[in-house]
């Protein structure tokens, strides 16, 4: 993102503010048996009383499933007893993003998982200064977390955000990893450690349930055009879920089939469900950070 003017510190810090108040009223709604569109619908339009508009669809994690999965239209998925649930927010005003997650439990064996992920992110907050190389974030994460006796998931990365851009190419490792030797400069930047007690790696799944915008390619039926044009005056290329656009057509599987068929001419990308490799539970803290000269804000703090 480069030099960053007086209206977009602004807007960033405006959008971690109200990430920070989404954040902490979610994690107080979690109860064994909710709804997980329940959750995130009041998530969503949280953000939007308060001002913001939700930079991607709130992603409700459970267990082993790392990230990427927010609820579908009538999704009967709900919270289970025992549950490890990651709640990953993203708030924008303009394009300008906060992102941020916290993990919430419904069993206290998961309290010390939790707590080495929490810490890790505060470790690697308390470090921070214009110009630290990546992998000195990465090293004390991975020292923190396997501290506590977990791993850091090696293949989750925290990353850089440029406006209407949630992963702009740079990326903050959670482990020691000797190539990130990149230094951070001015621009905005997630810190988000993941932690497990499984084997430290995630795969994708075959559960889709995130897009975006990619590219417009070829002739598209009118439908499908339709679809394409309003996700791009509303979206660009930040992430969305059917649950947006349900109105558009009138039965569920109508939009389904026209997500597929624009995926199927590579006008939009979908994001697969991240699951751990050994079925561990995961757990996610994260912030954002905007790095301003000699200054350094935590927007969603």
């Amino acid at each position: 993102m480069g030099k960053l003017g007086d209206e977009a510190i602004d807007k960033l810090i405006r959008a971690g503010r109200i990430a920070k108040i989404v954040r902490e009223e979610a994690a107080k709604m979690v109860k064994p048996g909710m709804k997980l569109v329940d959750l995130a619908e009041h998530i969503e339009n949280r953000i939007r009383e308060l001002g913001g508009e939700p930079a991607f669809p709130t992603n409700l994690s459970i267990n082993e499933i790392a990230a990427h999965y927010t609820p579908v239209v009538n999704d009967k998925t709900i919270v289970p007893d025992n549950a490890v649930i990651k709640i990953d927010i993203g708030v924008h005003i303009d394009g300008y993003i906060a992102d941020t997650a916290t993990t919430v439990t419904c069993n206290p064996v998961y309290e010390p998982l939790l707590e080495a992920t929490r810490k890790a992110l505060e470790a690697a907050l308390s470090i921070l200064r214009p110009g630290i190389k990546a992998k000195e974030i990465g090293y004390i994460i991975e020292k923190t977390i396997e501290n506590y006796g977990y791993k850091p998931v090696r293949n989750l990365t925290g990353h850089s955000i440029d406006q209407y851009i949630i992963h702009s190419g740079k990326s903050i490792p959670n482990f020691n990893d000797i190539f990130s030797r990149w230094k951070l400069e001015d621009g905005v930047y997630a810190i988000e450690p993941f932690a497990t007690n499984g084997v430290g790696l995630v795969k994708e799944g075959e559960t889709k349930t995130i897009y975006s915008i990619k590219k417009r390619r070829g002739r598209l039926t009118i439908y499908e055009r339709r679809l394409f044009e309003k996700i791009w005056s509303e979206r660009r290329t930040l992430p969305f879920c059917e649950r947006w656009y349900r109105d558009m057509f009138s039965n569920i599987d109508g939009l389904r089939n026209t997500i597929k068929m624009l995926e199927r001419h590579g006008v939009i990308l979908s994001y697969p469900i991240l699951i751990e490799r050994g079925g561990g539970i995961v757990a996610q803290f994260e912030h954002t950070i905007v790095v301003n000269g000699n200054e350094i804000i935590v927007t969603t703090l």
